[in-house]
């Protein structure tokens, strides 16, 4: 299912790291001035891949190849199909295509969110549990709404007695655009009424005096040319430049006159406008503004935050009908999670203990445990898986009580079993078997040999029952040279594998005894006899 292609300048450590898009440092470069390029292919045929592809917009390929390039400068670049992608993208895509269990996954054991999936993976409740997760995100959310509103409505209403006398105060005020500039100039003429009406007197003299007045003289201009007209080639056209100057002039006198007469001292206005402007001013002084456009602003605020705590309540009952609604949802939801889950624990529990025992824990028992718990991102399940090794021994948390080959045993079971109902093409077993020896690592081995069957199963192992076991064989071993060290990965041959086998039994130069027992112990995968 899996090939590792084009592996250069990289330490063997690095390659999962690299593939499966952790971070890596330009520690893991054989030469820290050349880049290194790891390329993982993967036929993903039946996989069910395409619209996850699709949904990263990557392009789909029944082979699809991933690579990583490891700069010297630290940086890394990532690509699925030669389309570039991010991190999380990668972990998204090699997620679904290759799993990798060490000695160190063992401690996950500990966690009862690695338990609790192990159940869902078993239950296949995954579309239970999306829908869950879906609920219960949109029901926290609109729970945040909900405080966050009724939090600033309790700081709002202690605010609105202070609101509400200052949008009184300017309600009452009346305020108009463009009032102050009018009336600081009505103001400026009151107060200058005496010498505004003896100036336009003055003025409507110099137009209109019957002696010296403007239109008098222009009469007189007038009557002069007529006398002269008949001798005089443009006499008609200066009679009517003089008339329609006259015309005007008329008019401006005219204005004058009325301006004249409507100027007066007011002390009753001018009292009326001066009261008016010091309200005005007192309320610009004291809202920090200028105009009484900016007044007419903070009135306006001050009525929509009336009009928002008016409405609160309204919105509180409102809000709080979709949480009621959706905490319903969320509830039906967990239900179904919760029954989905409970429905193979007895199943799951009697499967596990049907492994353990072939591994040799004869008298094995496991129960899985699952308890209500209040809403969490995952439900509200509390899953514990309990295990005894021993007969009528009480049941304990599994992690708690279980040795190291057992917890090997048991994570290779639960590997096993979980393995059967999810569609990975690929799983890797790095040194799983830590502790345990014998006829257990024999059973190990066929286990891992039957999980092989419809998947790709790859084990570092230095066992020679488990590694007997495996449809081909490589060999892992390093080679030191002038200046450095190098990790070789060869292909065996099936009488190389002969050779290898005995070698790890007995030990470097085997006896022809201990390599006709590591024939037998290949019998089943070789193609010589």
């Amino acid at each position: 299912h899996t090939r590792f292609l084009n592996v250069t300048g990289v330490q063997k450590c690095a390659l999962p790291i690299l593939v499966l898009g952790q971070r890596a440092d330009t520690k893991v470069l054989r030469n820290a001035e050349h880049k290194c390029i790891v390329e993982a292919t993967f036929q993903v045929a039946n996989y069910g891949l395409k619209p996850l592809f699709n949904s990263l917009e990557l392009d789909y390929e029944e082979e699809s190849v991933v690579r990583r390039e490891l700069l010297p400068n630290g940086k890394s670049r990532a690509f699925i199909n030669d389309t570039p992608v991010n991190l999380n993208q990668l972990k998204q895509v090699v997620s679904r295509l290759i799993d990798i269990h060490s000695q160190h996954e063992n401690l996950l054991l500990n966690e009862s969110d690695f338990q609790r999936d192990l159940v869902d993976i078993v239950a296949k409740s995954q579309k239970e549990l999306t829908e869950y997760q879906k609920s219960y995100s949109t029901y926290r959310l609109l729970e945040k709404r909900l405080q966050e509103t009724e939090a600033l409505a309790l700081q709002w209403q202690e605010e609105r007695d202070y609101a509400q006398f200052q949008w009184n105060q300017l309600s009452e005020a009346q305020l108009i655009e463009g009032e102050q500039e009018l009336l600081e100039q009505q103001l400026e003429r009151l107060n200058h009424a005496e010498e505004v009406k003896t100036e336009l007197s003055r003025a409507f003299q110099c137009l209109d005096n019957d002696d010296i007045g403007i239109l008098s003289q222009l009469r007189e201009a007038t009557q002069a040319i007529n006398k002269i007209g008949q001798y005089l080639p443009q006499g008609e056209e200066l009679i009517e430049r003089i008339n329609s100057s006259f015309i005007e002039l008329k008019d401006i006198t005219s204005q004058i006159e009325m301006s004249a007469g409507d100027t007066e001292y007011n002390p009753n206005e001018k009292n009326n406008i001066e009261s008016r402007l010091d309200n005005i001013y007192t309320l610009q002084q004291k809202h920090h503004v200028e105009s009484i456009e900016e007044l007419l602003a903070l009135q306006a605020q001050y009525e929509e935050k009336l009009e928002r705590i008016d409405a609160f309540d309204h919105e509180i009952e409102s809000l709080q009908g979709e949480v009621n609604a959706e905490l319903e949802k969320l509830q039906q939801y967990a239900t179904a999670l919760s029954q989905k889950r409970l429905s193979v624990k007895e199943s799951m529990a009697h499967d596990l203990v049907e492994k353990l025992i072939l591994l040799g824990i004869k008298n094995a028992q496991v129960e899985i445990q699952i308890e209500p718990i209040s809403f969490s991102p995952t439900g509200t399940d509390k899953v514990t898986f309990l295990f005894s090794a021993n007969k009528n021994s009480a049941l304990n948390p599994i992690a708690a009580i279980a040795s190291g080959g057992e917890i090997a045993r048991v994570m290779l079971s639960l590997k096993s079993l979980v393995m059967k109902q999810s569609a990975l093409p690929t799983i890797i077993f790095d040194e799983i078997d830590t502790g345990v020896s014998g006829e257990i690592a024999h059973r190990m081995g066929e286990m891992m040999s039957s999980m092989g069957q419809n998947m790709q199963v790859i084990t570092i192992t230095h066992l020679p029952q488990i590694a007997a076991k495996g449809a081909h064989q490589f060999k892992v071993y390093k080679a030191d040279l002038n200046d450095s060290t190098e990790t070789h990965l060869i292909l065996l041959t099936d009488q190389e594998r002969i050779v290898e086998i005995a070698e790890m039994m007995g030990g470097k130069n085997p006896s022809e005894a201990t390599k006709e027992t590591a024939k037998e112990l290949l019998k089943d995968v070789l193609t010589i006899h």
